[in-house]
């Protein structure tokens, strides 16, 4: 009809006169939990709340969550794993953060609200922890709390992000031992027969982590032209090997030293002993590195055969039960050692 009204489709929000006089607008917006509530604005004049209410619109179109009060963090944190944290970074990534959030940041902080948190309360938060836990804890969820607030200021829900304003705990760096240039060709000697002798060769000789050489395919190498392709890392998740980016996401190519050569053609060579052998019972997954049935490796296990092993030579003995520790000493320590002059080792 002329004479009737028009109304505003649907989620476009609303405008009324108040009895006061000023104006208000209310807009269904999105709320850090995920939920959807009415956000009230108010202005003097029918056009100043209307610029208001496009404005909370342009935000609902956005998808960025304004919320009708200051968000706690047992809200904010959830919300910023699922829909910051979680589509842009890796799974290691995220669940390292989520524990954080779920043990310790909502335990302790939750309750408190986005626009209250205040740098007493997160150095307070700090020193708990650390007393519970660790220092290297506490850092940790210092560095968690820090990203997630430093989201919320690019949302604009608080001004300022207060975890920077507090030092996280100090920590104590573990020294580590690096193997000596003799140790090293002692240990590639003595486990020239171990079925991973390729793998501590190529941690040894390119510094390569046990990811990425778990992760390599046969496609992954050029052996004629001496050219390594890192292009993925294996990792575990909750109990499933899978195949992620490369630590920094950095996919490359690198020069094969020319040690690495004859050891990789012999396991290639030992591969396909062991699926002659293994008949209908090889699974072919194209890894370099895998079981008896042709399955790949387990990270962890990389350098386990290697450890304390009596005929690998003192260092192997010594070395830090910790597999962790030993990927870290071979890369550190190792390398060092064969990069410096670039040995020449018999591998048979």
């Amino acid at each position: 009809m002329a004479g009737q009204r028009k109304r505003n489709p649907n989620g476009a929000g609303t405008i009324t006169k108040r009895k006061d006089g000023r104006y208000q607008c209310a807009v269904y917006v999105l709320q850090p939990d995920g939920t959807r509530a009415r956000k009230f604005a108010y202005g003097k004049t029918w056009q100043e709340c209307d610029t208001k209410r496009r404005a909370l619109l342009a935000k609902v179109d956005q998808g960025v969550p304004v919320p009708t009060r200051s968000a706690k963090l047992s809200e904010w944190l959830p919300y910023w794993l699922d829909n910051v944290i979680k589509p842009r970074r890796k799974l290691s990534t995220y669940d390292k953060y989520e524990a954080h959030v779920r043990l310790y940041l909502v335990p302790i902080l939750g309750a408190k609200r986005l626009e209250s948190l205040g740098v007493a309360d997160v150095r307070r938060f700090l020193v708990r922890l650390e007393k519970a836990a660790t220092a290297a804890t506490a850092k940790e969820s210092h560095r968690v709390l820090r990203s997630a607030l430093t989201s919320a200021c690019r949302e604009e829900l608080i001004t300022r992000n207060v975890a920077k304003l507090v030092e996280p705990p100090r920590t104590d760096n573990r020294e580590l031992k690096p193997w000596s240039l003799d140790e090293t060709l002692d240990f590639l000697v003595a486990s020239r027969r171990d079925p991973l002798y390729a793998a501590f060769v190529l941690a040894i000789a390119m510094g390569l982590r046990r990811g990425e050489i778990v992760g390599l395919r046969w496609s992954d190498l050029d052996l004629e032209n001496r050219v390594l392709y890192v292009r993925q890392q294996t990792q575990r998740r909750r109990g499933v090997l899978y195949d992620d980016d490369p630590k920094s996401r950095r996919r490359r190519a690198v020069p094969l030293p020319a040690l690495c050569i004859a050891p990789l053609r012999w396991h290639r060579m030992r591969q396909a002993a062991a699926r002659a052998k293994a008949g209908e019972q090889w699974h072919e997954s194209g890894y370099v590195f895998t079981t008896r049935t042709g399955r790949q490796v387990e990270p962890r296990n990389v350098y386990h055969p290697a450890r304390g092993h009596e005929s690998y030579g003192p260092a192997a003995q010594e070395a830090p039960r910790s597999s962790v520790t030993a990927a870290v000493d071979v890369r550190s320590g190792c390398q060092k050692g064969s990069t410096s002059e670039n040995p020449e080792v018999d591998p048979f």
